[in-house]
């Protein structure tokens, strides 16, 4: 016997079914909103996993295309690895629920999410992170919940909750907050330059509706929720803490992670654990405990530096910045290229520069976006942390930090019909000490605007973090913070924008929510960073997009046609345009509202392209002067090629001025001549002649 229970949220009915399906599941919750369903489950495993260090949870977001009523493409009619989207939307899940677990917790637990039908009206990530949270917490998996997730767009300057894919489309602001019942616990923001306080009051208007999905939760959890079961803590044991720091003094462990060179620090606590196995060689029980207990001192005495003593491990300020350094066309022949430098940390971004038809394209449950013209990749390989392992492509980490920038970026590039181009960037990550997705969103403004973009504003962005003491108000916003710093803190607060507003946000933390004093300081210490970022060290390096793109760029030409006479220019079977781009080189993109994109790298043959598909176009008009080649000839006269697919006749008795008796007299196959247009003759045909043109033709 099942339970249902439902709710109004933003206007629609939200539905959840308990009991119904999935009985096996440690939890599960089949969710209804509008005709938006969803199936989410939390399952644990019996038995902790043995020899890791880490709470093993694994988030899945599965987009079924039949939920859509589409069968997959390609020729395995299958759905295949996950798509970006649905990658993204499990870190979104991901990032609140994670800290509400117990830290030293080691059984294997699976968030699953099944989207089975899609409502245009009720966007289904929102089900889905609502639903993790409540099949986490009527579930017996240890899990400090209920947590809730809301959406906020602005549209017109009004904020829409949970906003529909249409919506979105539209929106100026997309936001998604995650709440405890006290606390904010996670934001992730793109938005074309909200204003701070304006971002701020988003959040907290969706903290509010939060409150009220949460108290909906807890009548669910009241009468579904299952006790939760004991499980076997991984925890340090204490006499393993004791005989630790009775062999390294505070101030032994202060020396050694207090340095600004990251190889200077991991040499020195190396050699306080090197120490450790050669003291505790007998005690082989407490050497698994080593890694776990020499981490978690080396995490009390920097969180005790900068709480109590203000003292930041590299010996910065507070509010300080690394030291900082942008430069641009460092990579010879690409399109574009801009390298952002803070402190260790280095990314080098590439822009590339191609037609619109090099798009993106995207098969997903959203059939608002079916392509993508920008397209930002991250990359961090192994070396730039000195470390060594097999490249096996992209992990979720590197979608989530190329998506950030890739949405920190969009509201300032210009539209299609001002850049007719799609475009590229990829971040390299040169060297790695903390934050890299913020320098890739300064190596990419600088790079496109090498590349000749017509970016409309400079963004830059960078990342606060926090430790926090026992009580709310004892607390510390650090701004800019390095690897060691997100190690052992308890948060990482992701802001870019330009000097007008924010475009993106992602906030992780360790802890169970921040309050509204901390999100505000983190938002302001964020804007002032940036404000530094630009004006002193991007702007100086290159304050604008350069006028024209690159010399190995490709060249866009970019006509109008009447829409129905694509097909003329088509031709039957693709026949014409291949023709022209045989004859020119280039490439050529045509859109269904008749705007002609030829692309190339010689400005001769995009010329030459361009002219071909306006005769092709062209209503013919006496008085019009062409050149053609003859491509036939007859005993009456010789058939001129103008244009791929379009010819005209030269008659005889028009080939000169005195009397012409053989066409061959005059010209012959392959002959290039000047005409000029007559009008049609009696057949319908378009007349030309070369005695007529004028003297100055």
């Amino acid at each position: 016997m099942y339970k249902s229970y439902s709710m109004e949220l933003a206007g629609r009915t939200l539905r959840i079914d308990i009991g119904r399906v999935a009985g096996q599941a440690n939890g599960a919750a089949l969710m209804f909103y509008g005709d938006t369903t969803v199936l989410s489950t939390a399952t644990a495993s019996e038995k902790p996993r043995e020899g890791i260090d880490f709470f093993p949870l694994s988030v899945e977001y599965e987009e079924k295309m039949y939920a859509v009523g589409k069968i997959p493409g390609g020729f395995n009619k299958r759905e295949g690895k996950a798509s970006e989207h649905s990658v993204l939307t499990s870190r979104v899940i991901d990032r609140p629920m994670r800290p509400l677990f117990p830290k030293d917790y080691r059984n294997d637990v699976t968030l699953n999410n099944l989207v089975m039908s899609v409502d245009p009206e009720c966007n289904p990530e929102i089900p889905a992170m609502l639903g993790s949270a409540l099949a986490a917490s009527i579930s017996d998996i240890p899990f400090d919940g209920p947590c809730a997730s809301t959406q906020i767009g602005m549209i017109g300057g009004e904020y829409i909750i949970n906003p529909s894919l249409a919506q979105k489309d539209v929106s100026d602001l997309q936001l998604t907050v995650a709440s405890t019942r006290e606390k904010v616990i996670m934001i992730e923001a793109g938005a074309n330059e909200i204003p701070e306080d304006k971002m701020i009051e988003a959040i907290y208007k969706a903290h509010e509706i939060n409150q009220e999905v949460i108290a909906f939760f807890d009548t669910i959890i009241a009468e579904v929720g299952k006790p939760k079961h004991e499980y076997d803590s991984y925890a340090v044991p204490q006499e393993v803490v004791d005989a630790l720091m009775e062999m390294v003094s505070a101030q032994e462990m202060e020396d050694a992670v207090f340095t600004d060179e990251k190889q200077v620090r991991e040499a020195n606590i190396r050699a306080i654990k090197d120490r450790l196995e050669e003291a505790w060689a007998e005690k082989e029980e407490w050497l698994p405990f080593i890694d776990d207990a020499v981490y978690q001192y080396q995490k009390k005495t920097v969180r005790k530096m900068i709480l109590k003593d203000h003292k930041r491990p590299d010996g910065r300020e507070i509010t300080q910045i690394r030291p900082l350094a942008a430069e641009i066309d460092i990579v010879p022949r690409v399109h574009g290229s801009g390298m952002f430098t803070r402190g260790q940390t280095q990314i080098c971004t590439i822009t590339t520069l191609a037609p619109l038809a090099d798009a993106q394209r995207i098969d997903g449950l959203d059939e608002m976006e079916t392509s993508k013209r920008y397209m930002h990749h991250y990359n961090f390989p192994s070396y730039s942390v000195g470390e060594t392992r097999p490249s096996r492509g992209p992990g979720r980490r590197e979608i989530g930090h190329g998506a950030l920038a890739e949405k920190a970026l969009l509201p300032v590039l210009p539209s299609e019909e001002e850049f007719p181009y799609a475009i590229r960037t990829v971040s390299e990550t040169f060297e790695s000490n903390g934050s890299t997705s913020q320098a890739s969103i300064c190596g990419s403004t600088l790079s496109l605007m090498a590349a000749g973009v017509p970016i409309k504003k400079p963004v830059a962005g960078i990342s606060t973090g926090l430790v926090t003491g026992e009580t709310d108000d004892d607390y510390v916003v650090l701004t800019d913070i390095q690897g060691l710093e997100d190690f052992f803190g308890d948060m990482d607060f992701k802001v870019a924008g330009t000097h007008d507003g924010i475009t993106a946000i992602q906030m992780d933390i360790k802890i169970h929510g921040l309050t509204r004093p901390i999100v505000e300081e983190a938002i302001r210490r964020t804007k002032e960073a940036r404000e530094y970022i630009l004006t002193e060290i991007m702007e100086p390096c290159i304050d604008r997009p350069r006028g024209s793109v690159g010399p190995y760029a490709p060249k866009i030409i970019q006509i109008q046609i009447d829409p129905q006479k694509i097909g003329d220019v088509v031709g039957q079977r693709g026949k014409t345009i291949n023709q022209i781009i045989d004859e020119t080189g280039v490439k050529i993109d045509i859109s269904d509202d008749g705007a002609v994109s030829i692309c190339g790298t010689e400005q001769e043959g995009m010329d030459k392209a361009a002219e071909m598909v306006r005769i092709i176009t062209t209503d013919f008009e006496a008085g019009q002067i062409f050149v053609g080649k003859v491509v036939s000839i007859k005993e009456f006269g010789a058939f001129l090629e103008f244009a791929p697919g379009k010819e005209g006749l030269v008659h005889i008795s028009k080939m000169a001025k005195k009397r012409v008796n053989r066409v061959e007299d005059v010209l012959t196959l392959g002959d290039m001549v000047k005409v000029i247009c007559m009008g049609k003759d009696r057949m319908g045909r378009i007349s030309f002649s070369i005695k007529d043109l004028p003297a100055d033709a």
